[in-house]
């Protein structure tokens, strides 16, 4: 099978490139990746290390909004794994511009190559973000799209291009909706990495508001490993959570972290919560695990420990990145 991975050098995306020529998806035996990455800020090759080399993987160093890049590598794929995307909120917020002609017009550009190409699926890859927020319960794939950052808005756009490609085109595409994920190789921006890295270095971690919004955590592991059995397996249309199921608040996960790198409250500053934060997230995952048999396999407990003693032993991956980002160290 061969399978074009966009945003394949980002978090997620890289992830699912070494699990599947790894053998550690069902993707993996006989499969033929191409990743096609932009390399912006966020993506780095250096993730890509443990498969560089290998005959059954090529790397692409180009823009989803390229038509003619995009032409080129979609020929003679068998399938697309879309994980290509501009992902960080508050960046969203300070400008959106990039996130609308990344997230919409790559994707369009994306799918009318596939279609010329005759691509026999496209597999997009979003947010549970796009639903807005939830006081209780959980949403469920027929909730209704009511997403409150410019980055959600941005995705909710795809999701809804990417389903209206098979409605009118009979494209046969399915949608991915993930909660927040952490794990290994997550760019130092996010929570868990930006806390981790900081704590590390005997800093302290900047608290949104009263750490009272809850979000659902899903190791990336287990979101990739999602994703591979709608690849094959999930219905042409149709959209598919992927969860983590365990809830924890902003102020839960801290201490969690704390505790994980040595260090105490005292290390924790609260700062002005972002604007539109929402306040939860929660997906109802009975539909990938009864028509799939998808189940989250890393527990909080054991993921965390993992991400942290991965970050504390690789120092020379993050330390240059945070450096050129100018992120706090």
């Amino acid at each position: 099978m061969r399978i074009l991975v966009t945003g394949g050098a980002g978090f997620i995306g890289s992830q699912f490139v070494r699990a599947a020529l790894g053998g550690a998806l069902p993707s993996g035996p006989g499969a033929r990746i191409t990743v096609l990455d932009n390399l912006t800020y966020s993506g780095n090759e250096a993730n890509l290390a443990p498969v560089a080399g290998r005959a059954d993987y090529v790397f692409v160093h180009g823009d989803i909004r390229d038509r003619s890049v995009v032409d080129e590598v979609m020929a003679g794929q068998d399938a697309v794994v879309h994980f290509a995307a501009e992902s960080h909120v508050d960046r969203s917020i300070v400008d959106a511009s990039p996130f609308v002609t990344t997230n919409v017009l790559g994707t369009q550009v994306l799918l009318d190559a596939a279609r010329r190409h005759r691509v026999g699926r496209f597999a997009h890859v979003s947010t549970d973000e796009v639903y807005g927020s939830i006081a209780r319960g959980s949403w469920t794939e027929r909730s209704p799209l009511a997403p409150n950052s410019p980055y959600a808005a941005s995705k909710a756009a795809s999701d809804l291009m990417v389903l209206a490609y098979h409605r009118t085109h009979g494209m046969d595409v399915t949608v991915t909706r993930c909660s927040n994920n952490y794990g290994r190789y997550h760019f130092p921006e996010k929570m868990i990495p930006l806390f981790v890295t900081n704590l590390l270095d005997g800093r302290k971690v900047p608290l949104y508001g009263d750490g009272r919004n809850v979000r659902d955590w899903l190791h990336v592991s287990d979101h990739c490993r999602g994703v591979d059995l709608v690849l094959h397996r999930g219905r042409a249309g149709e959209v598919y959570h992927v969860g983590g199921g365990t809830e924890l608040t902003n102020r839960e996960l801290t201490g969690r972290l704390l505790r994980a790198c040595g260090a105490d409250w005292d290390r924790v500053e609260q700062v002005p919560d972002r604007k539109g934060h929402d306040l939860r997230y929660s997906l109802d995952i009975g539909k990938i695990r009864d028509e799939l048999g998808y189940e989250p396999l890393v527990g909080i407990d054991e993921g965390l420990a993992d991400t942290v003693a991965w970050y504390r032993d690789h120092r020379d991956w993050w330390e240059p990145l945070k450096a050129k980002a100018e992120l706090p160290r």
